[in-house]
């Protein structure tokens, strides 16, 4: 009589083998939820609840526009994400939790000392709002080196996903219920609560696996803007970055003044750019994950930016009189929300997929920043395009641009070649 002994070819072990590694990923997708509401968070507090608030409370709007400026680390963090990527702040924690654990520590304690200054105050709100954008860019880096490090494959799309419905739960952390809070209980209980609540997500660097994937060798390529210049098509990939979604910034940035202006009450827009909104995102990025694992990242791609362009089509259409009626204008804002946090998912599982191990939140930084200098761009100039040739005008060039703007990173992934997604 011999004993059988169960091979890792049996289906019991087989089960038994994806219980690990099925569990580590649901950790990893809780991790980033946790890591990305904390920045979702803060930026929102500052861009949609903070500019209302010191309006009410007599703040000049001269002071209130320079708030945009807290754009800038945003968009400038590309310039120091070779650092985050080389030196380790805290080595005791590990590569990035090192830095993600005192720089949410110091955007908590700046959002209490928010606390502490008068809403009509712009000056010190300024000061402490360009400090908290600071440290959340260097959290933010740290973060996408640490999920390009280890989503790999399937895992990229839903590892997205989370990241884009945690910040659609920011939004509404940090937007929506700080406003209607604020009515309740008060300015300073407000802000207070915020900073704790934005202290909460650091929980998730309890569980952080660090030692697997952050180990650094003697001989790795030492992280810089240049190394990523350095490698085989990186101009394409920046390209893809910069062309993909030029068009949505003069579409985003005379939205909300075009729904006004076709009189759209107040009340209305704020819902459909508030809660509605997030709620959108959140469902944008679970479709855009299912979306991707069956049709793939480039017919993604195809799919959504085909989908942008009729929105904003409709637009152009509402515009010039042919689809008239506040109710084309409302449905083509609220689909093109949804289809917007799905194209996130999408491209930025495409700059994952683009980086380097060496240094991922250099690569992945330097990608999303330019994506993101485009749609400022746009944002800037929509007002003037539309000023000297009207809504209608403006929104028509914005759908040739989208149009043309998905053939160019068409032939871009064409000449790239990216292998197929794993299905997980």
């Amino acid at each position: 009589m011999s004993l059988s002994v169960s091979s890792p070819s049996t289906p019991s072990a087989a089960r038994l083998a994806d219980v690990h590694p099925r569990r580590a990923m649901l950790r990893l997708y809780a991790v980033l939820a946790g890591l990305y509401l904390a920045q979702g968070i803060p930026t929102y507090l500052l861009l949609v609840a903070l500019p209302p608030l010191m309006r009410e409370a007599g703040a000049s709007r001269t002071a209130i526009g320079l708030f945009s400026l807290l754009m800038l680390p945003l968009v400038l963090k590309f310039a120091v994400a070779p650092y985050v990527d080389r030196h380790k702040l805290m080595p005791r924690f590990g590569h990035r939790r090192g830095w993600i654990v005192p720089t949410q520590a110091l955007v908590s304690l700046s959002i209490a000392a928010m606390a502490f200054f008068d809403p009509s105050q712009a000056l010190p709100l300024f000061g402490l709002g360009l400090l908290i954008a600071l440290l959340s860019s260097l959290q933010d880096i740290a973060t996408d080196g640490y999920a390009v490090r280890h989503l790999k494959g399937g895992s990229r799309a839903i590892g997205n996903a989370v990241q884009a419905g945690a910040v659609a739960l920011g939004v509404i952390i940090g937007g929506t219920l700080v406003l209607v809070l604020v009515k309740q209980i008060g300015w300073t209980p407000t802000i207070l609560l915020v900073a704790v609540l934005s202290l909460l997500p650091l929980l998730a660097t309890l569980f952080m696996a660090e030692q697997q994937a952050s180990v650094e060798t003697a001989d790795r390529p030492r992280p810089s803007l240049g190394a990523f210049f350095r490698r085989p098509q990186a101009w394409l990939i920046l390209g893809f970055a910069l062309s993909y979604r030029a068009s949505e910034g003069l579409v985003r940035g005379m939205e909300g003044a075009y729904l006004v202006d076709i009189a759209v009450p107040t009340a209305w827009i704020g819902y459909l750019s508030g809660t509605a909104a997030a709620t959108a995102g959140m469902a944008g990025a679970l479709l855009a994950a299912l979306v991707i694992r069956r049709l793939g990242l480039g017919s993604t791609l195809l799919l959504l930016g085909g989908l942008r362009s009729l929105c904003f089509l409709a637009f152009s259409l509402n515009a010039f009189g042919l689809a008239p009626g506040i109710a084309v204008a409302l449905a083509a804002s609220g689909f093109q929300t949804l289809i917007r946090y799905m194209e996130l998912v999408a491209i930025y599982s495409f700059f994952m997929k683009s980086a380097s191990d060496d240094q991922p939140g250099t690569d992945f930084t330097l990608l999303a920043c330019a994506e993101l200098v485009v749609y400022i761009i746009g944002t800037s100039i929509a007002g003037i395009i539309a000023d000297r040739v009207g809504y209608a005008s403006l929104f028509s060039l914005a759908t040739v641009i989208s149009v043309l703007g998905i053939a160019l990173s068409l032939l871009m992934l064409r000449r790239l070649k990216p292998p197929a997604e794993p299905a997980a």
